[in-house]
């Protein structure tokens, strides 16, 4: 016996307004989350920056390099071959200085891969303080 028969039944429905709502939270939580880098379009040209000029301290070792890969400590051409090299020349200029501070003066067109030959000789000198020097934008 289908004591139901004659009921009519519900009809089936969706109901897409809950789906819709996790849908856009998902999406704003996406949109929020992403980071756009776009590298092509950067053009940058380092270092500058707005700063007053600091007055030279007695414990410091500058180093300059410019765009060629030609290095100067405190206004002495170097020469070396490679970081432990330079450690040692860096070594004797700071002769009797206790914790001396490593300035790093680079051109903006120098590679990367010069400023890295200063820091890891610093590392290996010993000379955990590195400051890098910059010079005031011009508007």
């Amino acid at each position: 016996m289908n004591f139901q028969r004659f009921q009519a039944r519900e009809a089936l429905e969706i109901n897409l307004i809950p789906l819709i709502d996790v849908l856009l939270v998902i999406l704003i939580f996406l949109m929020i989350t992403t980071t756009y880098s776009k590298f092509a379009e950067l053009q940058i040209n380092l270092p500058s920056a707005d700063a007053q000029k600091q007055l030279e301290r007695p414990n410091e070792i500058n180093i300059t390099v410019n765009a060629g890969g030609q290095y100067t400590l405190n206004r002495r051409p170097v020469v070396f071959r490679d970081a432990a090299g330079l450690s040692d020349e860096m070594r004797r200029a700071a002769g009797e200085l206790k914790d001396p501070v490593v300035v790093i003066s680079a051109d903006s067109n120098a590679t990367h891969q010069s400023v890295i030959h200063i820091m890891e000789a610093a590392r290996l000198a010993g000379y955990g303080h590195i400051s890098f020097a910059t010079q005031t934008q011009t508007r």
